[in-house]
């Protein structure tokens, strides 16, 4: 496998370390490296992946299921299939984390679709495709649900928006 990074816009980059099977099955590993402080993403959930950040350098901020965890340099945060959980950057410098994805499903696709569109300016100051076509793409390649809409709205609205962008042929 070889080593591939996206640096952002803002000078941030998210660099895949390594994906594949091990003796506890599939997974993606990645590096974020950040000079901002604030939020990474809004609050969410997903059926099966199962998500562990272990921070190498600075501080982030997690709340899941309602809980709030601070994890200092060091620590670590298991994020479990179905807890709703939302990450922040507190660091007071920069944020250097390792992200372990279990099973991978599409976030390394995710990743790749987010740096696209923050690159070409298609993303909102909150970080959201300003085109509903490629939003229904983002949506369908982050392999989970927003918390709030229900499930079967999301499914039907912005899943049928990912299926048009695709016959649209809508690409990263």
């Amino acid at each position: 496998m070889r080593k591939q990074s996206l640096l952002h816009p803002d000078g941030r980059t998210v660099t895949l370390l390594d994906s594949g099977t091990d003796s506890q099955g599939p997974f993606l590993l990645v590096e974020h490296a950040i000079n901002q402080q604030g939020a990474m993403n809004g609050p969410h959930w997903h059926p099966v992946l199962q998500e562990t950040f272990m921070v190498k350098e600075g501080r982030m901020r997690f709340v899941i299921d309602g809980k709030e965890t601070i994890v200092e340099q060091g620590g670590q945060v298991t994020i479990h299939p179905k807890e709703t959980h939302q990450f922040w950057n507190i660091s007071d410098t920069r944020l250097v984390a390792l992200h372990e994805v279990r099973p991978p499903g599409q976030h390394w696709k995710m990743f790749e679709l987010i740096h696209k569109l923050e690159c070409e300016g298609k993303l909102n100051k909150k970080g959201i495709p300003t085109n509903p076509l490629w939003l229904g793409i983002a949506w369908k390649s982050m392999d989970g649900y927003l918390a709030g809409p229900p499930r079967a709205v999301q499914t039907v609205f912005l899943g049928g928006l990912g299926r048009l962008a695709e016959l649209l042929r809508y690409r990263i």
